[in-house]
């Protein structure tokens, strides 16, 4: 039992090292050997007369900051003529509503839905459903633009022989503000954990865990297909992801469709963010598990991502023992003035931290590869920040939500609403 417990704890504790070999095999596969598979590398754009209908749909709550900035630049700077842009205001109590209704005169392609009551994201979306035109939907969010190009780059994947069972297509996100030190180590998680994560699971597996909740285009069929958005649900991107891949429709990573995202500027925001993440990663996880394991044969490559999510949820449990265990002997022997003792567990800790240091920048630097994106190199000067915060918040909010999400899935939680965070103008 000692042996067995022993390799327990030794998987554990090499877990990330093993998550980054296997996240860069897959990479380097989904660039050398699936991308061909999907669409030629070269993307075309569609005839004018020819380009189907697209509803950019942006469900929002108190935007008053960014939305006006979003919509100027969604209904000038696209290269794409045939779409609408549909904005579900979700119960919005600062000025919202009266930007959108001085928008609605000015643009003829913006169309508004007043929701009175805030019930979340996910519930604007569902309204918004009903209303489309488009036979495809960008959900977008208030702060967040896609390249010009973005449209008629989606719709190639869509469009392409054998696109009919694409049902969604989640763009490459990047960050637009990159002022304070902590919006700079989130340049450095996008571009390495985010890229490179999705192209193995999609170039490997086939499968994806999530879309990004940002910028993706959905085919509308297969949203109704599936009755919308979960609305029980903390992550909505999560949720619809895995419901349209357990339906039979495909989902796409695409790195070549770039969206500029602003991200949280102060670790409370960052933290009230990633607690969303967490909680809604891991009613996935509860929901998921029955459903992989009544059918395995036919989910193989869903088990292996459920594998993978465990593996976190579990690491992050065993990260904050295995951090507090620490922090108690150097404190201890501190206090005891037991100098032996204390060097020796200020060296566990300085070989841990290297070695968590070196899995983050490993993964960085192959994902930068990945992407051509030699110029985001600079932002290893970052990398040691992007660690120092991101093990401890990723494994404190999967440890804090753990018993949320078990409530939500078990139905004895209520239906979310939303808070904007606080927000800046967005830069032209």
């Amino acid at each position: 039992m000692k042996q067995i417990l022993t390799v327990f704890v030794q998987i554990l504790t090499l877990y990330p090292i093993i998550g980054a070999i296997a996240w860069t095999i897959g990479g380097i596969f989904y660039r050398t050997v699936y991308v061909g598979k999907i669409l030629d590398r070269d993307f075309k754009k569609i005839r004018v007369e020819k380009e189907p209908m697209i509803t950019i749909m942006i469900p929002c709550h108190n935007e008053e900051m960014v939305i006006e900035d979003t919509i100027d630049y969604l209904m000038n700077d696209l290269e794409y003529h045939n779409y609408e842009v549909l904005v579900c205001d979700d119960g919005s109590t600062d000025t919202t509503p009266e930007i959108l209704s001085r928008l609605s005169v000015k643009y003829e392609k913006l169309r508004v839905l007043r929701v009175n009551k805030n019930k979340g994201k996910a519930h604007a979306f569902n309204i918004g459903l009903s209303f489309c035109r488009g036979d495809y939907i960008l959900s977008n969010d208030a702060d967040t633009v896609c390249a010009p190009d973005g449209l008629w780059k989606y719709m190639n994947y869509f469009l392409r022989p054998g696109g009919q069972n694409v049902a969604a297509v989640t763009a490459n996100i990047d960050v637009q503000n990159r002022s304070l030190l902590l919006e700079k180590s989130q340049t450095v998680e996008f571009s390495s954990i985010v890229g490179i994560i999705k192209r193995s699971q999609l170039g490997v597996l086939g499968s994806m865990y999530a879309y990004s909740g940002a910028n993706t285009m959905y085919r509308k069929d297969a949203v109704l297909d599936c009755g919308g958005l979960r609305q029980d649900r903390a992550t909505e991107d999560i949720s619809i992801a895995w419901d349209q891949q357990f339906n039979g429709w495909q989902g796409i990573f695409a790195p070549d469709i770039l969206c500029y995202i602003n991200v949280p500027s102060t670790l409370s925001m960052l933290y009230s963010q990633r607690k969303r993440w967490a909680k809604g990663g891991t009613e996935a996880w509860i929901t998921n598990f029955t459903r992989i394991f009544k059918h395995p044969i036919r989910h193989v490559s869903k088990i292996v991502l459920l594998i993978d999510q465990t593996g976190s949820i579990i690491w992050s449990f065993y990260y904050l023992i295995f951090t507090t265990w620490l922090a108690l002997r150097l404190l201890y022997f501190l206090f005891t003035n037991d100098t032996e003792q204390l060097v020796h567990t200020l060296d566990i800790a300085f070989v841990f931290s290297a070695f968590i240091s070196m899995v983050g920048i490993w993964q960085l630097v192959a994902s930068l590869a990945l992407d051509n994106h030699g110029a985001k190199l600079k932002y290893l000067l970052f990398a040691p920040m992007y660690m120092a915060w991101y093990w401890q918040m990723n494994a404190i909010t999967i440890v804090v939500t753990f018993i949320p999400a078990l409530k939500s899935v078990l139905g004895l939680s209520g239906q979310g609403t939303w808070v904007s965070p606080t927000r800046t103008k967005m830069k032209k």
